[in-house]
């Protein structure tokens, strides 16, 4: 099999180049090689007693959880325990990690039986989150926490938000159509497209008979709150427009 610009190269020098690229993507460059081959080992390409990713996958779920809960504690200083958890929530989330995994070439790098990689493996959200989070185990296991910390600070810093995180835009858009038009809104899932491990949403909003916000997420959760911050806005909108 010809891969893409690669002619005819052996598998071997092809999975070093995606290993190498996967390390500058990360920013980080192994002491210990074989870490990383181990967190790109899904079960079904370890043969008899060789490790896989699934140790590493336990440990970098752990530290995943701590860096993003530290690094939201710094950057919405202000936010309370509820907040800064449904925050975490919609970062740490199979979805997310295995679009991150995507970003930074893990799929390319798995190594799969070839029944799995024949159905798919590369692209399935449970694999890439799993060996996403065991490179971030073989990262901590390799140098420690604070270079783990590092990586995944500036994988995620762009995905946390400011103050504005803290709004519920349903919430409040239950509270004002129903004083406002003694309704409550009602969210329509009108379309979604997308891979698996990418999957755009979206959902459009009627309160009393009236379409008011059409809203955009990588989530259902995303595109419903979307579409709740574009009925605010038009609401809002219209009632200066009366004044």
């Amino acid at each position: 099999m010809l891969w893409p610009d690669q002619g005819s190269r052996p598998a071997r020098a092809r999975s070093e180049d995606d290993r190498a690229d996967l390390e500058r993507r990360l920013n980080y460059t192994f002491v210990r090689p074989e870490l990383l081959r181990i967190a790109l080992t899904h079960p079904s390409a370890a043969v008899g007693a060789d490790a896989h990713y699934e140790r590493l996958e336990f440990l970098g779920d752990a530290v995943l959880d701590l860096a993003i809960a530290d690094l939201l504690m710094r950057r919405l200083p202000e936010a309370k325990e509820g907040v800064l958890s449904k925050e975490r929530a919609s970062i740490v989330n199979g979805r997310t990690l295995a679009a991150k995994a995507q970003d930074i070439g893990i799929g390319r790098a798995l190594r799969l039986g070839k029944g799995e990689d024949k159905s798919g493996g590369r692209d399935k959200v449970s694999i890439l989150a799993a060996s996403f989070e065991a490179v971030l185990g073989a990262i901590y296991t390799d140098s420690g926490l604070g270079p783990a910390q590092r990586v995944i600070e500036g994988l995620f810093a762009d995905d946390i938000g400011g103050p504005s995180t803290e709004r519920d835009y349903k919430t409040e858009l239950q509270e004002i159509s129903y004083r406002r038009f003694r309704s409550q809104p009602v969210y329509e899932l009108v379309a979604s497209r997308g891979p698996d491990h990418a999957k755009m949403f979206t959902t459009r909003i009627r309160i009393a008979g009236r379409d008011l916000g059409v809203g955009e997420g990588g989530s259902k959760k995303q595109s419903e709150q979307a579409a709740a911050r574009a009925a605010l806005d038009r609401i809002e909108n219209e009632k200066l427009g009366h004044r």
